[in-house]
């Protein structure tokens, strides 16, 4: 399936090394905007550095993959210590496929973190790795955003639950894009 998702949360920071240990996760291929920081802000939404220490503490390999321009991604990524590819062109597989050579780990170890359904859940499927959904950290009160925001909520799953050797751990509560204005 195309839009398949692992689990979702409703923020980053929600993620738990326990979580990803659970899974088998030992790197996450990162969003920036509307996930690790609101659209275009050149600073981490609240709680994100903390979150990327804890991620690092226990082992857990970073690394940012942007769409977005390379000195807005060069800037971000240096600001978090991070590792980062820009101009990503996502959904497609190539800078996935450098993003776990960067990290030196294999696709069933890795799972990618983001807000966009057609770029960040497309892009995981695409390269078979896990998707850990987020709902978007900021909103827009544009028109295009709207449109993919009703686009968007019809790929969603009213529950997500994340799975591994067909054991189900807990669910994690239903979101709507409602819920997180």
């Amino acid at each position: 399936m195309l839009f398949n998702i692992t689990a979702a949360f409703r923020r980053v920071t929600d993620i738990t090394p326990e979580m990803l240990r659970k899974m088998g996760i030992k790197g996450l291929i990162l969003d920036i905007d509307n996930t690790l920081a609101g659209h275009n802000n050149p600073l981490p939404a609240k709680g994100v550095i903390e979150w990327l220490d804890c991620m690092r503490q226990n082992d857990i390999r970073l690394v940012i993959l942007s769409n977005n321009f390379y000195s807005r991604v060069k800037m971000f990524a240096e600001l978090l210590g991070l590792d980062y590819i820009s101009g990503a062109k996502k959904p497609f597989r190539k800078s996935y496929q450098l993003a776990a050579m960067k990290m030196r780990l294999p696709k069933h170890a890795l799972a990618a973190v983001g807000d966009q359904i057609f770029t960040d859940v497309l892009g995981a499927n695409l390269f078979d790795i896990k998707m850990l959904y987020t709902m978007p950290i900021g909103t827009t009160s544009g028109l295009l955003y709207r449109v993919r925001k009703t686009i968007e909520i019809l790929f969603l799953p009213e529950k997500i639950h994340y799975k591994q050797h067909q054991i189900e751990y807990k669910p994690v509560k239903t979101i709507t894009y409602k819920d997180a204005e």
